[in-house]
């Protein structure tokens, strides 16, 4: 049997969330019992990234007005 490990990882990502956005994550993730934020982010990326159910995403917004969840009014 061949042991396999993933490949190591060498690239840093930075993401800048507010409140509201962290929160959301930091409740999904502990919902679904995963061992940190990272895993999360990795988890909900890689979901995103096979689903079919969502239409394309808006061509003409910028970066800052892309959103992980609605701001409260």
């Amino acid at each position: 049997m061949v042991d396999r490990k993933p490949p190591k990882r060498t690239t840093k990502l930075q993401l800048m969330l507010d409140d509201d956005e962290l929160r959301a994550i930091d409740d999904w993730r502990f919902e679904h019992r995963l061992p940190s934020r990272a895993a999360a982010l990795r988890e909900l990326v890689r979901r995103g990234l096979i689903s079919r159910e969502f239409n394309e995403p808006p061509k003409d917004l910028t970066t800052r007005e892309f959103r992980v969840v609605e701001p409260e009014e």
